[in-house]
Order: C-alpha cells, then sequence, then structure tokens
C-alpha cells in the first residue's frame, strides 16, 4: 500500500490486530510516524472510554434496583441578566455518547452538536426556568430549586431518585447531591449541556430585543462591555435588580 493509502487505513477507528502488526513490520518511516499517531488516538479513545463508563456509576446502582435516576443540573445563576435555567435528564444502559461530559469541558461548538442527540438518545428530557422577576423575588438559590424542580416535574416519565449537582430540589424524591456531579455522572454531564445550550439560545434572541447589551456574546454576565452598556442605557427588563450593580439603579 502507498502511504496515503496508509493514512487513510489508519483513519478507521478500530482495525484489526494482524494489519497493525504488518503495519509495524513496515520499514518506512512515514508509515511507522502514522502508526505512532494512530496509536496515540487509540489510547486517547480508550481513556475516553473509560471515563465515560465510569460517569456511569451512580446510575448504575439504580439500575441495578430497577430505579429511573434523573441527573438535574443548573445554568445561569451568575448573571447579571436572564434567568436560570436548568435540565433533568433520564438515561438508560443504550446511552453511548462518549462526548458527554461537564459543559464547562466542552466548547460550545461541541455542546451544540451533542443537543440533540441527547434529545434522540434519553428516555427523558425537560426544562426549568425561572426568570428575573421571580430571583429578585426569592433570591437566585431558591429560584435555582424551583426550577429544578420544575425540570424534574416536566419530565415525561416517572423517576424515582435524582441524582443532582450539589444542590437540593424541593421534591419527594431521594436525592444524591453531588460535588462536581456534572463530571461525575453521565446523566448530570447531559443535564449540564441542555441546560447551557439552552441558556445560550434564549440569551441569544433576548440579545435581538435588547441588542446594546449583546447578550449573544456575554450571556448577560458581567463582562466588562456589558458593564459599559448598563452604565450608558441602564438596566433592561431581564436584568436582575438585586444584583450589583445593577441594584444601584433601584436604591
Amino acid at each position: 500500500m502507498t502511504i496515503n493509502e496508509i493514512k487513510t487505513l489508519l483513519t478507521q477507528e478500530k482495525l484489526p490486530t494482524e494489519t497493525i502488526t504488518q503495519l509495524a513490520q513496515d520499514p518506512r518511516a512515514g508509515v511507522q510516524k502514522l502508526l505512532v499517531s494512530y496509536q496515540k488516538r487509540q489510547a486517547k479513545l480508550a481513556s475516553k472510554k473509560a471515563a465515560f463508563e465510569k460517569r456511569f456509576d451512580y446510575e448504575r446502582q439504580f439500575w441495578a434496583k430497577k430505579q429511573v435516576v434523573a441527573g438535574v443540573d443548573e445554568v445561569g445563576r451568575g448573571p447579571l441578566a436572564g434567568p436560570v435555567v436548568t435540565a433533568a435528564v433520564v438515561i438508560d444502559q443504550d446511552f453511548d455518547l462518549i462526548d458527554v461530559n461537564d459543559s464547562k469541558k466542552l466548547s460550545a461548538k461541541k455542546r451544540c452538536e451533542l443537543y440533540p442527540k441527547i434529545f434522540e438518545e434519553a428516555v427523558s428530557v425537560a426544562v426549568g426556568l425561572k426568570d428575573a422577576e421571580v430571583i429578585d423575588k426569592v433570591n437566585i438559590y431558591e429560584a435555582d430549586r424551583l426550577a429544578m424542580a420544575q425540570a424534574v416535574n416536566n419530565l415525561d416519565c416517572s423517576v424515582d431518585a435524582l441524582l443532582v449537582d450539589a444542590m437540593d430540589v424541593p421534591v419527594a424524591l431521594p436525592q444524591v447531591k453531588l460535588i462536581k456531579g456534572d463530571a461525575k455522572s453521565n446523566s448530570i454531564a447531559a443535564a449540564s449541556i441542555v441546560a447551557k445550550v439552552f441558556r445560550d439560545k434564549l440569551m441569544a434572541d433576548y440579545a435581538k430585543i435588547y441588542p446594546e447589551y449583546h447578550f449573544e456574546v456575554n450571556a448577560g454576565y458581567g463582562t466588562k462591555e456589558h458593564l459599559a452598556a448598563i452604565r450608558q442605557y441602564g438596566p433592561s427588563p431581564i436584568h436582575r435588580k438585586t444584583f450589583a450593580p445593577v441594584s444601584e439603579f433601584y436604591q
């Protein structure tokens, strides 16, 4: 085979052992270089798959008891504008999106790629949302909890328990609270991606209504440009009145 043919061959995810053995005996330096790159990719993929399987540990504890468990996560506690958004996701043993991980570890492009796939593969997906008015009324922590409960209640299947990223959801279900749960549980990780992409899309829509704040870029967080826009134009109707420096306009 030519070098280019071997290069194409090595783009496959998995090759027979005998093929790798034959290539290892090829004296051409170019072939050996391609083989080293292939083996590195295989090692990286194996590591990713192992980590993905590890993130099923908590779910398997419930599956072993024939119970349905949902992962719950949120996004948007820190921004100066827009709602807090939560998601609840139920997955099963057939869920195989190995790229699903803590949304903060993924690029915006990868999150957007995974978003529709999660809806396709998950048993059930639901979103909860509490806007700035609710946040100002009950505080961000309580609004977050209410939004999580809303997401759980919006699931179209009944669940026996929740895996939650370091929160207590006000619903009558057993709950396992995990610190950095989106890096420990695939269902929480899937929920973190759904919540993040949903909220980013929502803030991009708000940007069309309030273009001066550039919500499509900052998602409501207090960037330098966002703060400058607040000083110049004042707060918009979706800004959180109890969050500084927005609160300075209401004193």
